[in-house]
């Protein structure tokens, strides 16, 4: 007798287990799996006497120049910077931060102590970049995404009082669960639900909103304390709760429930010392033979048996060329799009006109205050206008001071287009408003405004759903292909290493079917 999908499941459940049923079911396509592509474990020796040129030592192209070595192949990476990881830079006492208009900034902070300039955390389920962590030993710790303790604001709600997050988060879980248990009791859900769900579901919302027996919301201790409760006859006072007109009008919805999205689920992690160790032990892993560092790509043709690349050494002003029987690029669209090259139309025409990001991060030394004086450990607190997180370190908790940082992560013309001086104080007020009379703790201020960083002239490339410079810049163009997270559905730093086992996979199968 045939049996279905779910029956069989169920079956494998009461044998093996939930793990087992879980593995089942991704391996039936009815759940996803999200462990990236592992290492392509192409056969020692396969791409010997083909030669590949990589443009940018970023996250894409140092795994895409990794995989490439072990299978053989003679690899040559240009990078237009004196160092590698693209987007993942970590910035620490004394290195130097460049703008496009000229502007120079020399960071101070103590030693010790570092700004993660792009990418920050690594979601649990990347298990590619992670690998690269297990492989080359490097020491990892938590990264506290969400922390309860911390705050919403909307200027224009609740007369601009900071809400903190367990307390929107609950309050709003309350006021709906009120409202649903209203429905239900009344006979709203009858055609839904039977007399026993009715009563289930009533039971359900009394606990999931703390409601008292009669389905009214009057506020939780998981809202938060007024008093807190202590020795004796000190008992816990619960916070007022907001009202539910409160709760519209505070309208920050994505961050309030930013946690349930996949990528920002606990457990997220980070690098012990800083995200930049993971590309700096794959360069070292590399060797420095394979690299041609301060090179800026400025012609990128065809050639009779594959690419001709053109670059200017920095250092000397002086115009090299390297052929090779492939390419790889990985050069921002905002950079590429100025670089004459003989791509076909359908990308030439177009790789100008995709939107690129222009993250802003400022990252301030200062007394640790947000844990001293608020009891918020790690995690994110959010404002409403112009859209900025305000990031508090993970590590070294307890330590005298420690780096904040202020993030608008698009958009944010209100202090992009401020000069520097400006956006420092720009983000003090912002953070002060959250911490009262804090702001004026805030020191060493370094930004990192991505628009006018060389080489990067944003952060990430946003397409709109069906742009079919998707699927054209994930194929060959002749001897040109292409990697980067943003040619990936999953982006990040995992995507970034996907794209580039993709192409990877891509070449050596072209020179396979060549070969026979």
């Amino acid at each position: 007798m045939a049996t279905t999908r779910r029956a069989f499941i169920q079956a494998v459940g009461r044998a093996g287990g939930y793990g087992a049923a879980y593995l089942m079911m991704q391996s039936l396509g009815m759940m996803p799996s999200y462990a990236s592509t592992g290492p392509l474990d192409l056969p020692k020796g396969s791409g010997k006497g083909v030669k590949v040129v990589i443009l940018g030592a970023g996250m894409a192209g140092l795994a895409a120049a990794d995989e490439l070595l072990k299978a053989g192949y003679e690899v040559t990476i240009l990078e237009a910077r004196d160092r590698v990881g693209g987007h993942n830079w970590t910035v620490r006492n004394r290195d130097k931060i460049e703008w496009t208009d000229g502007s120079v900034q020399t960071c101070s902070y103590d030693d010790g102590q570092y700004f993660n300039t792009g990418p920050a955390r690594i979601p649990s389920h990347h298990q590619a970049f992670l690998g690269y962590c297990r492989e080359f030993g490097i020491e990892m710790e938590v990264e506290v995404n969400v922390s309860r303790s911390a705050y919403l604001r909307n200027a224009n709600a609740l007369g601009g009082k900071p809400v903190q997050y367990r307390q929107a988060i609950n309050d709003t879980r309350g006021r709906v669960s009120e409202l649903l248990g209203k429905a239900v009791s009344r006979g709203a859900l009858d055609q839904e639900l039977s007399p026993a769900d009715k009563e289930r579901m009533l039971s359900f919302l009394r606990q999931y909103g703390d409601l008292d027996p009669d389905l009214f919301y009057k506020g939780s201790k998981r809202s938060g304390y007024k008093v807190l409760p202590g020795a004796a006859d000190q008992k816990g006072i619960a916070v007022d709760p907001l009202d539910m007109h409160g709760l519209l009008d505070l309208d920050m919805w994505n961050n309030v429930v930013f946690e349930d999205m996949i990528d920002d689920q606990a457990t997220m992690l980070q690098p012990v010392g800083g995200m930049d160790r993971i590309p700096k032990a794959i360069a070292k892993k590399l060797g420095a033979s394979v690299f041609r560092m301060m090179s800026e790509v400025t012609e990128i043709r065809r050639s009779a048996s594959g690419a001709r690349i053109v670059y200017r050494d920095r250092h000397t002003g002086k115009s090299h060329e390297i052929t090779a029987d492939y390419c790889i690029c990985t050069i921002p669209l905002p950079v590429l799009a100025k670089i004459p090259s003989d791509f076909s139309e359908p990308i030439r025409s177009r790789i100008g006109d995709v939107y690129y990001g222009n993250a802003v991060k400022i990252g301030f030394e200062s007394r640790r205050f947000w844990e001293q004086d608020f009891q918020v450990y790690g995690g994110i607190s959010f404002t409403k206008d112009p859209g900025a997180q305000i990031w508090h370190p993970s590590g070294g908790f307890h330590s005298a001071r420690g780096i904040t940082v202020y993030y608008i992560y698009m958009g944010g013309e209100a202090v992009t287009g401020l000069p520097m001086a400006q956006q420092h104080v720009y983000a003090q007020k912002e953070i002060d408003a959250l911490y009262p009379g804090r702001g004026k703790e805030l020191g060493k201020p370094v930004v990192v405004n991505w628009g006018k960083i060389p080489y990067n002239l944003g952060n990430k490339a946003y397409l709109t759903e069906g742009d079919t410079l998707y699927d054209v810049m994930n194929k060959a163009d002749g001897p040109f292909y292409f990697a980067n997270d943003w040619l990936t559905h999953s982006g990040w730093q995992e995507g970034a290493i996907g794209s580039a086992r993709h192409t990877v996979a891509a070449i050596d199968k072209r020179r396979r079917e060549a070969k026979a």
